[in-house]
């Protein structure tokens, strides 16, 4: 939920969306999946999120469920995806929930802007760097940047951790 927020703030995420009837071995079977999401573009997922080891450990149960979830998410126009936390855990998700509370926070618009033409002056600058150019204490400074990032003012490699030798960019 919280990268998808990060990714699209127009997203829209229903939890366990639907249930799937489907019949398997002869037997009679049902799977609830456990997210829907609607992403700003038009695209459609429908999301199942397990533990890796989990998911190896069930397979075989599993997999007649997938399929079935497969096929309603394409009758729908939609993807069928499984998530574990092999692909949520790491360095976007930390800064996701790092960043997400700051895209609603108040900028200083002067500052930012000020951000904004160090970026665009020097090319490529690191966080640190910009943080040094700005002319207040070091606090506003590193306030205004993390905003910045939050708001997608500046680009980061998000696959990584930010630190001050992070290279930053505009869209």
């Amino acid at each position: 939920m919280t990268l998808t927020r990060f990714l699209d703030a127009g997203a829209t995420v229903t939890s366990q969306p639907t249930t799937i009837r489907f019949q398997h071995a002869g037997d009679r079977r049902r799977y609830t999946p456990d997210f829907l999401v609607g992403w700003s573009d038009g695209r459609h997922e429908l999301i199942e999120v397990k533990y890796r080891a989990d998911l190896y450990a069930g397979w075989v149960r599993f997999k007649p469920a997938f399929a079935a979830a497969r096929e309603w998410a394409h009758a729908q126009g939609a993807r069928f995806r499984i998530a574990t936390e092999r692909g949520i855990r790491g360095s976007l998700l930390d800064a996701a929930k790092r960043l997400l509370p700051l895209r609603a926070a108040p900028m200083d618009l002067v500052l930012a802007e000020e951000a904004l033409t160090i970026v665009t002056t020097l090319g490529s600058p690191t966080f640190g760097r910009i943080v040094e150019r700005l002319p207040v204490t070091r606090s506003a400074a590193l306030a205004v940047v993390w905003q910045l990032i939050a708001r997608g003012m500046l680009r980061a490699d998000l696959s990584k951790p930010i630190d001050i030798h992070t290279r930053l960019g505009t869209p």
